[in-house]
């Protein structure tokens, strides 16, 4: 059961990259929720591909089609599925990618469980295609969410060498991160297509890293050990091809500090108990504290690249040299900003949902 998430809700993504098409089901959600399509329309654009010159041209209008689930513009109490039919469909470019695994993905891995049934064609099951039909459901609770008063937004913090700050933990301005490309300012978006063009223009990619911020969650949702809330996004998060690291609060720069500067003091602000910092990232034993749930998301970069890699062909075990061609993003993390926030929101809905 890999392909479905959740505790209250219950997630299910189905579909390959160049199959018919990718959908997704979604149960356990009330009646009587309303969904704006044209919103969660625009949403799905940020994630589609040929939007940019940064991106992989394959040409995918990625319009969502709803089957069940919604009446006259609200949830009915069934099943919600719906489908993104693939309409941009070469599977001629991955023929040699049947004999030759690509260094970095999926394909040898994929051989090995499946043998020659797998599909190869834009990495099958494998694909980041995947991640719109994730998108559809992570929009969808995001609308939900907002209703309230619950907010998740992300932006890029890193590609390659050049790095951006982050959010104010304590108040993530979301507002302020640009949708074209995903940054807190300009100077930011500037230093990382730098960074993105030139390893695109040597035919290589390069890695990134995303943070995300969950705003207005009520403290106690979570539960100890295997059901925390650091469990319970991670999950969902590493869905995401090629999310190879997950942090919360000052994640890796724990480990350079002592506790005196670690632990968030406690403070009593208007008969509730805050934090006077936010190093936790607002989680505490699992459970959410009341202040913002920041994490971030590292990318590694995308495999199928235009320089040469070696590998090894699967019919003759025989050594090869192999040259990526056809369409592939030069950075994942430019697309997956709302792929993570449609994580983080399905992770944060289902979280509600429970009252747990």
């Amino acid at each position: 059961m890999s392909s479905i998430y959740g505790q209250q809700l219950k997630l299910s993504l189905f579909g390959q990259s160049h199959g018919a098409a990718i959908g997704m089901t979604l149960d356990g959600i009330p009646a009587g929720l309303a969904v704006d399509i044209p919103q969660l329309q625009s949403f799905l654009d940020r994630r589609a591909p040929g939007r940019q010159a940064l991106t992989s041209p394959r040409q995918e209008p990625d319009e969502v089609e709803f089957l069940s689930g919604i009446v006259d513009g609200h949830t009915c109490g069934a099943p919600i599925a719906a489908i993104i039919r693939n309409r941009d469909i070469r599977r001629e470019d991955y023929r040699t990618l049947a004999d030759l695994p690509r260094p970095g993905h999926a394909d040898f891995t994929a051989q090995v469980k499946y043998g020659d049934h797998r599909d190869s064609s834009g990495g099958g099951q494998f694909s980041g295609r995947l991640t719109a039909a994730l998108c559809i459901a992570g929009g969808l609770c995001k609308q939900w969410l907002e209703m309230q008063d619950i907010h998740v937004g992300a932006h890029i913090i890193q590609v390659g060498t050049a790095c951006a700050p982050r959010f104010d933990p304590m108040t993530p301005q979301l507002e302020q991160v640009g949708h074209i490309f995903p940054t807190l300012s300009a100077q930011a978006s500037d230093m990382f297509q730098s960074e993105i063009q030139s390893a695109a223009h040597r035919g290589d990619s390069v890695g990134g890293r995303i943070e995300c911020a969950i705003v207005g969650l009520p403290a106690g949702l979570g539960q100890p050990l295997f059901g925390g809330v650091e469990n319970r996004l991670a999950q969902v998060v590493y869905a995401i091809p090629g999310a190879k690291n997950v942090g919360f609060g000052w994640s890796e720069e724990f480990a350079a500090h002592r506790g005196s500067e670690t632990n968030d003091p406690f403070l009593a602000v208007n008969g509730t108990i805050q934090t006077a910092t936010n190093h936790c990232g607002g989680i505490l034993g699992g459970l959410t504290t009341g202040m913002p749930v920041i994490f971030d998301v590292t990318f590694k970069p995308t495999p199928s690249i235009a320089l040469p890699q070696q590998t090894v062909r699967f019919s003759t075990l025989e050594a090869e040299t192999l040259t990526v061609t056809g369409r592939h993003d030069p950075c994942i993390a430019l697309r997956a900003v709302p792929v993570v926030e449609a994580a983080a929101a399905i992770a944060a809905f289902d979280l509600l949902l429970g009252g747990v």
